[in-house]
């Protein structure tokens, strides 16, 4: 599955994208977004408060119950702001 960073997101896990293979335990956009934190301090540092990252499967907003098993993209950026 190919996970896509944007904005602040992108620069504190210090990658734009990656492909990984999730653990069967990741089904939804909340277990995803509990999941990423594990994988290292950079990881942690960009979603240590998981309510404020937006999230879309397939160029799709998302919610927290959103399956994730059978997306072929899911991109994560902080909240969009206007101006």
């Amino acid at each position: 599955m190919k996970l896509v960073y944007f904005s602040w997101v992108k620069d504190r896990i210090g990658v734009a994208e990656e492909t990984v293979d999730l653990p069967g335990h990741v089904k939804t956009v909340a277990d995803l977004l509990a999941w990423l934190p594990g994988r290292g301090a950079n990881f942690a540092d960009a979603l240590a408060e998981p309510a404020i990252i937006r999230v879309a499967v397939d160029q799709e907003y998302a919610t927290p119950d959103v399956d994730v098993t059978k997306a072929s993209e899911i991109a994560l950026f902080p909240p969009v702001t206007g101006g």
